[in-house]
């Protein structure tokens, strides 16, 4: 059985100074087939953040995957589970049987994804 290596890559969205969010790593190898953990720390002063992960193929448009409340436990879409730890302010997105597929650019976002200000927007990325 041949086992290929991915490659992940992570963009964060920031929608003001008192919030932000960011990926832990930029960039993540996993051999095919294993669990991947793509996470990212957030900064938020109000009371309970939704957080979202969004996956964007090449010369495609962002896709939403999962939104989750930073209060509640996880959330989970097939092969993909999203987490928060409060404690330390961290979403993981974890992709079991990570395939070649998978090789994608992966965004991680902090309400409100769109503001109407595009300077809030910036870039920090994993890749798959």
């Amino acid at each position: 059985m041949t086992r290929n290596l991915l490659t992940i890559l992570i963009i964060t969205s920031e929608s003001c100074v008192s919030q932000s969010i960011s990926p832990l790593e930029e960039k993540v190898d996993v051999v095919e087939g294993e669990t991947v953990t793509l996470s990212c720390r957030y900064e938020y002063s109000g009371a309970t953040p939704y957080l979202y992960w969004y996956l964007q193929s090449p010369r495609s448009s962002p896709e939403f995957l999962l939104r989750i409340i930073s209060g509640s436990q996880s959330e989970i879409r097939g092969q993909l589970k999203a987490e928060v730890d409060v404690k330390n302010k961290r979403v993981d997105l974890k992709i079991s049987s990570a395939a070649v597929s998978d090789s994608v650019l992966y965004y991680c976002a902090l309400e409100p994804t769109v503001t109407g200000n595009p300077d809030t927007l910036y870039r920090n990325w994993f890749y798959v």
